[in-house]
């Protein structure tokens, strides 16, 4: 059953492949680096003099950036030169995505700056430009609203993590995205999984975008009628309907929590209290570690929180964790959990004294240095006061279990501001009808395109998604063979030089059953023509055959004309693909009904 209060909204962003947006370097990655430089980036005020809270809480990590310069990067890169013009390439592809999403395309084009802290971008800010608004796709579950659809800059590719640093690389770094947003307007995570997939087979149409791992990212926003979660990097299409879908159940049952604990007047003491005392001899070997160090053991009393921290239902302690996790904290009990971890009853005891708790009542512990497990238990009680009201608007990160963790809060508008090095871009209607000649056709019609070529419906969409409809479509008007075609381009890989082989093919040089094999070995690694040779080789048939019915004339007394099929494996297997396998199936057939006859 559908519920109406949740709402569910898509982010796609897929690189393009092109030059880099605002300057001339190439688009590939690489792993030579030239020389590293290292910077520390902090939050600054908006044009309205806001700050943003993602950006305040990615600060508060206190965490410098590496960047690793690489032969395709430049002082663009580096934020040591104004960026050039936008790439007009770039711009003509994403305008032709946004026709093809049935938008409008704006009458001049602004760059703007969204304010990105997290190092991925060494300015400290995001250059992004809004190209196009009102568009939309139909789906089996009804019409998708597309409200903007925005072309931008690629991040910094991330290297490694460290307690105190983060190493970006630069080969990434400027590389042309396009950003599709939809309205939301979905319900479920199936619906959700077409949507992408949908709007996946309409960038691949271009021919233009970024193919692999990486190259395109989705993030979806969740809201079941509180605050929007949004979900980063969702980019497997065979786990969005369990991300999605377990992020619904995730938000009802703390909405769930919510009128629990209202229903006893819970609410959240923000007085920290020092614990330590309790635990000066303890056998929990993470508190002693902490406490060798200078460590304390602070406390939050939480009112009315028992049995929703951790139960056969509930998990909010689970919430709290993750909230102190992201900065670097990993010694956090609840009450709901204790005693174990090395704790005992009696320490539990003795703290539940100390603040005065009541049998409804719930306490945390931070074990660390002090004012980090200060600034800890802070985020706990803001968690704990946000459980109070409902589902607190954050980005998650998705998980392989299907489930998802916290990121950051939810960054907000006070990040986006003009970008003053790069002039407007007017877009005439001339231009535009112009584009609009030019447009590919809708996946679906090409698909009927692929259909009329001889193969089904579902190996056209086959070919569509993994982008070689266009390779298909050349080799079977050379040569044929569209069945055979496609199955090796589906199952090959981008090296293999298909035309070749079936140049090879047409001219008889081979049969048609070795095309697999051939295709199998050179993504191996093997040479591709001195596998074809091995296949062209002159071979005599009819002795292969007269051979394997000697050496098979038992099966033969056995089973009489039935013994037909195995003795064609045993043939075709020892021809491998050198002779055509109709010919082979006529020749072995007259021959084994010669030999009955002749032994009847």
């Amino acid at each position: 059953m559908v519920n109406d209060s949740v709402k569910i909204g898509l982010e796609i962003h897929q690189q393009l492949a092109t030059k880099k947006l605002f300057c001339s370097c190439d688009s590939d990655l690489r792993d030579e680096v030239l020389y590293r430089f290292e910077r520390v980036l902090r939050p600054t005020q908006s044009e309205l003099g806001e700050i943003d809270r993602a950006a305040l809480e990615e600060s508060a990590k206190k965490r410098k950036f590496i960047y690793e310069v690489t032969p395709n990067s430049c002082l663009v890169e580096a934020d040591e030169e104004p960026p050039h013009e936008l790439n007009r390439d770039a711009l003509e592809i994403a305008l032709k995505v946004a026709l093809m999403l049935n938008a409008k395309i704006v009458d001049e084009i602004h760059v703007m700056r969204k304010i990105v802290i997290d190092g991925s971008n060494t300015s400290g800010f995001q250059r992004t430009a809004l190209i196009a608004v009102d568009g939309y796709i139909e789906t089996s579950f009804g019409r998708v609203r597309i409200p903007t659809i925005c072309l931008e800059e690629e991040a910094a590719r991330k290297i490694e993590e460290r307690d105190n640093a983060v190493v970006y690389r630069l080969d990434r770094l400027g590389i042309p995205l396009i950003e599709i947003s939809t309205a939301p307007d979905m319900k479920s995570g199936e619906e959700v999984r077409e949507v992408a997939q949908t709007i996946g087979y309409i960038l691949r149409a271009t021919k233009r975008v970024r193919r692999g791992v990486g190259t395109i990212r989705q993030d979806i926003n969740v809201s079941t009628g509180q605050g929007r979660v949004e979900i980063k990097g969702a980019s497997r299409l065979n786990m969005v309907p369990k991300w999605v879908d377990n992020e619904i159940e995730r938000q009802r049952t703390l909405a769930e929590i919510a009128e629990l604990l209202k229903s006893r007047g819970a609410e959240v003491d923000r007085t920290i209290y020092d614990v330590t005392d309790m635990f000066s001899t303890t056998q929990s070997n993470i508190i002693k570690g902490i406490l060798k160090k200078g460590g304390k053991v602070m406390a939050v009393k939480l009112k009315g929180f028992s049995g929703v921290l951790k139960s056969e239902k509930y998990r909010l302690g689970k919430e709290l964790a993750e909230r102190v996790r992201v900065i670097g904290i990993k010694g956090l009990f609840h009450s709901d959990e204790l005693p174990a971890y090395g704790i005992t009853d009696d320490e539990v005891s003795k703290v539940k004294e100390m603040l005065n708790l009541s049998a409804q009542d719930a306490f945390v512990l931070i074990a660390e240095k002090p004012d980090k497990a200060k600034e800890g238990l802070e985020r706990v009680i803001e968690r704990a006061e946000n459980a109070i009201q409902g589902v607190p608007g954050e980005t998650r990160a998705p998980k392989d279990d299907g489930t998802t963790v916290y990121l950051r809060p939810l960054p907000g508008g006070a990040r986006m501001y003009p970008e003053t090095d790069i002039p407007p871009i007017r877009i005439y209607e001339s231009y535009v009808e112009k584009l609009k000649e030019s447009l590919p056709p809708l996946p679906a019609v090409r698909v009927e395109e692929l259909k009329n070529m001889g193969i089904n419906e579902e190996i056209g969409w086959q070919l569509i998604k993994e982008g070689v409809d266009d390779i298909f479509e050349d080799i079977v008007k050379k040569y044929g063979y569209p069945t055979i075609v496609a199955r090796a381009l589906l199952n090959g890989c981008e090296y293999v030089d298909y035309h070749k082989i079936f140049q090879n093919l047409h001219a008889g040089k081979f049969a048609k059953e070795a095309v697999d094999e051939i295709v199998e070995r050179v993504c191996n690694g093997e040479d591709i023509d001195s596998v074809i040779s091995e296949y062209t080789s002159s071979v005599d048939v009819d002795a292969v055959i007269d051979r394997i019915i000697q050496e098979k004339k038992d099966l033969i007394y056995e089973r009489g004309e039935y013994a037909f099929k195995p003795l064609m494996g045993l043939v075709m297997k020892q021809l491998r693909g050198k002779v055509d396998g109709g010919l082979v199936s006529r020749k072995l057939k007259e021959k084994l009904n010669m030999y009955i006859e002749k032994n009847k």
